[in-house]
């Protein structure tokens, strides 16, 4: 049991106006090696000294952080409990779906349903629901919001009952902002202060992109749902304590180069370096040349480059931040008091107080040049000059992440049509979805204003969007519009079409919307690689749109250059972006703004009264939002009828006692997949395909193909999920007869038939026969989504056998209780011979632990040795109770 904290001598008092706040203070350690420390480390130790309890943190915990020197080579496991957790809807439904049924279960199980509730402040934004559906009109923005409400009445009646039903639960309505800008910009605390004692803000999030709030000083990174809400239930984390990259950052970014272009350029760097397991910390003199909102955008895509964070330790322009952003002033001195007090205010100018780091790399921001990163995978850099031929060459290339295999005759490949009056034409490369869209970008003011001074010098020049181009602007929160429409900029954006179409995540997630019929029968009829270009950051295949076959991410300014270009095959240094009426030619170079040019305006039109005010009427909740019926009382009602809120099967056979586990026999493979499966392919979030088993169930249930919604809409009802498990149209099974051609299908082994993935499962299970997965490398890669482990554990799969792991989705494969194997090096299921049509045992039977050797037998005859990636002794207990959360439901029973 717990006991009193060894460490209240290290309790010290600092003055801020009339208050004597208390801290745990790291220099009365007394100790060296603490200012050699990372400052992310410092973060862990902070909380490890805080939280000692000598039973779910001990003090030898903080002895291995404060030996992290030594210890960070070692695989060492430490506790680590995060200050709160932040949700997204997708995530955040699910989650409070999940927290409903135990509740039930802890009933039922004669245990007290109200100990199943947050402990540590949890706050849900509701960003990931609105689509696109309308667009270039000042009247997108009311019609996409009441389209909003009419599809996800019932989702976001269930989440204003979690937050009547639920303690410490905020929920943040539809229509105020994307998550982790307003993570930023508003619920961010940086220092917390809780009944006088001062800590460092620290979270998890269900969204891998929570890394953005590295940006400002904050410790926090993505974890898988059901991870995020074991610490909710006060659990603390299990991590390996990780070696951090020192990235160093000199010089001044170039004036032709965005916060954009860096991140992209450091993206494809850290990926080719390997930090996936690893914290990344930005330092050096660089750093303090770069705005809150640039950090934030580089801190953002750490998921892209493959770290659990990409961290800037705070320093005085995060306290300045603070104050631009409306923090009150009373919080801004205890917040600079505290980190000045605790030797964690940094002065990047100042070489001495760089830490020790595990390696280092180094970039001159002066080298940076505009780029975009795509057409596949958001590592995959191209600098903007090189754009036209790097695209015209994967046209012809082999059929991979830089390659489309077209033929020399599909090259030609073109077609017109007839599109609101005007003749369209579309080729290879057409633009037809161009998105000002994502947390990345739209929280950065230089960026934002940037592709407002392009529109303004566009729409002087006389250039216009070509008429294929879906245009849209989804800032991620109404800072942005107020700042847009003070500095005059908005009018000019609106002439290109860019209208608000919404506060939300949007096209970055797949909500991109329709496009225009005859637009979607152009592409389809001419077999095209139609492109979209938006300021996002995830362009997985047939994430951004199932028709944009080409998605590049670019800085915003960019966006709208290419919606006046129209296509991703142009190069801008000898080819004009368009001509105007008077038969002008204008080049990229007449519409570009200069450096100085941008800061002059967010100088001068960004203030933090603007940021009072948004943030202010958030508190007061929409109209829609208010007049939203809810449920009463502590436990769920249930409607069996409804398709959006279900009650999942998690727990409804659970006992006091966990199951016995053992080898897995005689199992079949359900797929047999490649390199970078994401979790777009295991668990798409957009359109439910209307030959899906999904829409087959939504139709069985009188739900008309016109309201199926999406997959990350229906999250709640698991019979919706589950069959939408691998569902995604782009899946490459190599099981498949007419492999590698795309399809949402595998082969039931017995009898050799093709069918939808869902329904071999089913008759797996219906015979009482374990499945697994065989799987490359980066398996689980993407966004953080609990339902790519969940599905699976739904359809009945009991292990994946891979080259590599995602870290958030391994993770998520042990809270579900699915045994993640991983190859030996130099082994893959190719290598092996193996086809996915034999039968595995797994050897469970020994005495586990992390990383052991286990083996797996063939039917063929053929064996083979795998590890086991459960990677710390804890992750074995989850595997033993069938899963991490039913793990917590016995420990709050017992």
């Amino acid at each position: 049991m717990a006991s009193a904290n060894p460490f209240q001598n290290l309790v010290k008092e600092v003055q801020v106006g009339d208050a004597n706040l208390k801290y745990y203070s790291l220099p009365s350690l007394n100790d060296s090696r603490v200012d050699k420390l990372p400052f992310s480390i410092r973060i862990l130790l902070e909380s490890a000294i805080r939280n000692c309890d000598q039973f779910q943190v001990h003090e030898k915990d903080v002895e291995k952080i404060l030996d992290w020197e030594k210890t960070s080579k070692q695989q060492i496991e430490i506790p680590f409990k995060p200050a709160r957790v932040i949700l997204q809807d997708f995530t955040g439904v699910p989650a409070v779906v999940d927290l409903a049924a135990m509740r039930d279960a802890m009933k039922r199980l004669g245990g007290d349903p109200a100990k199943i509730n947050p402990l540590v402040p949890v706050d849900l934004v509701v960003d990931h629901s609105v689509q696109v559906d309308a667009f270039g009109s000042p009247e997108a923005l009311e019609k996409n919001e009441a389209l909003e409400f009419q599809r996800n009445h019932e989702r976001f009646s269930f989440l204003k009952w979690g937050s009547k039903a639920f303690e410490n639960l905020l929920i943040v309505p539809p229509g105020s902002g994307i998550v982790h800008q307003v993570n930023l910009e508003y619920l961010a605390r940086v220092v917390f202060n809780s009944n006088g004692v001062l800590y460092p803000d620290s979270l998890v999030g269900t969204d891998s992109h929570t890394t953005m709030i590295n940006g400002l000083g904050v410790c926090g990174w993505g974890v898988g749902g059901i991870e995020g809400e074991a610490v909710m239930l006060g659990q603390p984390m299990s991590m390996v304590l990780p070696e951090v990259v020192g990235y160093k950052l000199t010089g001044r970014l170039a004036p032709a180069a965005t916060a954009t272009d860096l991140v992209l350029t450091i993206t494809q760097n850290l990926r080719k370096h390997g930090v996936v397991g690893k914290f990344v910390e930005f330092f050096g003199e660089g750093v303090a040349d770069l705005s809150v909102a640039d950090r934030a955008t580089l801190a953002n895509m750490a998921p892209e480059y493959g770290a659990t964070m990409g961290f800037f330790p705070c320093d005085a322009a995060t306290v300045q931040f603070l104050r631009q952003t409306g923090r009150d002033s009373a919080s801004v001195a205890y917040i600079d008091a505290y980190l000045r007090a605790n030797h964690l205010l940094r002065d990047y100018s100042n070489a001495a107080q760089d830490p020790v780091f595990s390696s280092t790399l180094h970039l001159d921001l002066a080298t940076v040049v505009p780029c975009l990163a795509g057409p596949k995978r958001p590592h995959d850099r191209v600098a903007l000059h090189d754009m036209k031929t790097d695209f015209l060459n994967s046209l012809c290339a082999k059929v991979g992440f830089k390659g489309y295999g077209l033929s020399a005759e599909q090259l030609a490949s073109s077609i017109k049509y007839d599109l609101n009056g005007h003749t369209a034409e579309l080729t290879h490369g057409s633009v037809v979805i161009a998105a000002i869209t994502s947390c990345t970008n739209t929280s950065n003011p230089s960026v934002m204003l940037g592709a407002g001074l392009v529109a303004k010098k566009a729409v002087e020049a006389g250039l216009k969007v070509k008429p294929h181009v879906k245009t849209s602007l989804s800032p991620g929160s109404g800072v942005v519009t107020r700042y847009l429409n003070d500095s005059g900029l908005m009018p000019y954006l609106n002439r290109l079409g860019f209208y608000l179409a919404g506060y939300g995540c949007m096209t970055c997630i797949g909500n991109s919307g329709d496009l225009p019929e005859e637009t979607s029968a152009a592409i389809q009829k001419a077999d095209l690689v139609a492109a979209a270009v938006l300021s996002g950051n995830r362009n997985f295949e047939g994430r951004v749109h199932p028709l944009t076959r080409a998605n590049y991410l670019a800085s915003p300014p960019l966006v709208v250059v290419y919606a006046l270009a129209g296509s991703v095959a142009v190069d801008f240094e000898t080819q004009c972006i368009g001509v105007n009426d008077a038969g002008k030619e204008i080049f990229l170079r007449d519409i570009w703004p200069t450096s100085q040019e941008i800061e002059e305006v967010v100088q001068k039109h960004v203030a933090p009264t603007m940021f009072r005010q948004v943030y202010d009427n958030i508190k007061n909740g929409t109209g829609r939002w208010n007049g939203l019926e809810t449920p009463e009382g502590s436990l769920y009602t249930w409607d069996d009828k409804s398709t959006y809120i279900h009650n999942p099967p998690f727990f409804s056979s659970m006992e006091r006692t966990p199951p016995s586990t053992g080898s897995i026999e005689s199992a079949y493979c359900l797929l047999n997949l490649g390199d970078s499966i994401t979790t777009d392919h295991i668990s798409p979030a957009g359109r439910i395909a209307i030959k899906s088993p999904a829409a087959r169930y939504l139709l069985a249930k009188s739900v008309a193909s016109a309201d199926f919604n999406t997959y990350g809409a229906r999250r709640g009802n698991d019979e919706v999920m589950a069959r939408g498990t691998f569902a995604n149209t782009q899946l490459l099974n190599k099981m498949m007869p007419d492999y590698p051609k795309p399809s949402p299908k595998t082969v039931f082994v017995p009898t050799n038939e093709v069918m939808d993935i869902f329904d071999a499962a089913d008759k797996y299970k219906l015979q009482g026969v374990p499945t697994i997965i065989l799987a490359g490398a980066e398996y689980g890669s993407g966004s953080s989504r609990d339902w790519a482990a969940k599905g699976p554990y739904i359809l009945g799969v009991k292990a994946v056998i891979a080259i590599s792991y995602e870290r958030i989705h391994r993770s998520n494969l042990v809270g579900m209780g699915i045994v993640p194997l991983q190859f030996k090096a130099g082994d893959n299921a190719d290598t092996l011979g193996l086809t996915g049509k034999e039968q595995f045992t797994i050897d469970l039977s020994g005495d586990l632990s992390p990383g052991s050797d286990i083996p797996v037998k063939v039917s063929t005859g053929k064996s083979f040795v795998t590890t086991l990636r459960f990677d710390t002794p804890v992750e074995l207990t989850y595997y033993r109770h069938g899963g991490i959360l039913h793990y917590v439901l016995r420990q709050l029973l017992a």
